[in-house]
């Protein structure tokens, strides 16, 4: 207990570390002794500082704030998937939500062009707006389906396979309005899906950070819940938990979360996934109470780690971000499901 407790200390100084990273690192380079400055006074008149102040403000510090509460959400997300379906291998698209956002989206990209004859992509912030719409829409839709679906159906399995099932039949839909689309919403559908944290910028972000502060404290709240399924469905009963209303309670708080990220960044994968593993093999424990708050810390700074990754000096432009959570996620969860395995065997 007391071990694991130090690792708080260590996951904060590493996101303020991965926080300053970001604001200082990048195409342009900015002094370190300008940075606090810049944030916390005035805007320059002219010259490099305001440029600097630009730079910050309008791109590395919306930027940054949307990776670190992506992050965090995407993680607790994830811990609560593996959670309730008791599969090392479950994340935040296993139920088909982040699929459900996908094809929200598809519909208003890929429909824009040919009913309105205008693709959705030349109409700036509007169209923005209009994505960020289609994606809550489309995951939240998914989610109240698997939401009834579980009140029909005992077997956490089975409520597995159906949303696996959901994710592949809006796959097949989103392939049929490809093939009859237009190039160029083709196109925008793609960038969308290749996550990006810095889709998010002006006002955006900070309704962005206000809606996932109020959704992470409050899956927090389940920590009991989820300490008690981990026992198994049976003993869990027995101890008094309604079991089917706690589950009910734990997907509905992780699909509120991939919804909300998927929304405003578009589908980051692996981090859900990988870092509850991380999680557990450095806590060494399957105690909520201490894996919760670690898994949100640390998918903070894994987040902020893979946008430091993407737009480092050298690339044009920026990476997408998928590209980099897939060479750091996947190591990871073949690294921890190995060891796993080699240790039951011993």
């Amino acid at each position: 207990m007391r071990r694991s407790l130090l690792w708080f200390p260590l996951l904060l100084a590493a996101i303020v570390l991965f926080l300053m990273a970001n604001l200082l690192i990048g195409s342009v380079s900015v002094p370190a002794g300008e940075v606090l400055g810049l944030l916390s006074g005035p805007q320059p008149a002219d010259g490099d500082a305001l440029i600097h102040y630009n730079i910050l403000w309008k791109s590395r510090l919306p930027q940054a704030v949307t990776a670190l509460v992506a992050g965090a959400g995407l993680a607790v997300s994830g811990l609560q998937m593996q959670t309730v379906f008791r599969n090392p291998l479950a994340g935040p698209s296993v139920l088909g939500i982040s699929n459900g956002a996908s094809l929200g989206v598809a519909f208003v990209v890929l429909l824009s062009g040919q009913l309105g004859g205008v693709a959705l992509s030349r109409l700036g912030l509007l169209g923005e707006g209009a994505l960020t719409v289609a994606a809550i829409v489309g995951s939240l839709t998914v989610m109240a389906l698997i939401a009834w679906v579980s009140q029909k159906v005992r077997s956490s399995v089975s409520l597995l396979i159906i949303g696996v099932m959901i994710g592949y039949l809006a796959t097949a839909i989103i392939g049929v309005l490809k093939f009859f689309s237009a190039e160029e919403d083709i196109r925008a559908y793609v960038v969308w899906g290749l996550g990006s944290f810095a889709r998010v910028s002006g006002g955006r972000v900070w309704l962005f950070s206000m809606l996932m502060a109020v959704l992470l404290p409050l899956s927090m709240l389940l920590v009991k819940q989820m300490n008690l399924l981990l026992l198994g469905d049976g003993y869990a009963r027995n101890l008094g938990l309604n079991v089917r209303r706690s589950r009910l309670l734990v997907i509905a708080s992780s699909g509120t979360l991939v919804a909300i990220v998927t929304a405003y960044c578009g589908p980051i994968m692996f981090i859900g996934l990988a870092v509850p593993h991380l999680c557990r093999a450095i806590m060494r424990t399957s105690d909520h109470r201490l894996l919760m708050p670690a898994t949100l810390l640390m998918g903070a700074a894994l987040a902020l780690v893979c946008n430091l990754i993407a737009r480092m000096p050298g690339f044009e432009g920026a990476l997408p971000v998928n590209s980099v959570t897939a060479l750091i996620g996947a190591p990871v969860v073949a690294t921890v499901l190995f060891k796993r395995r080699r240790e039951n065997y011993e």
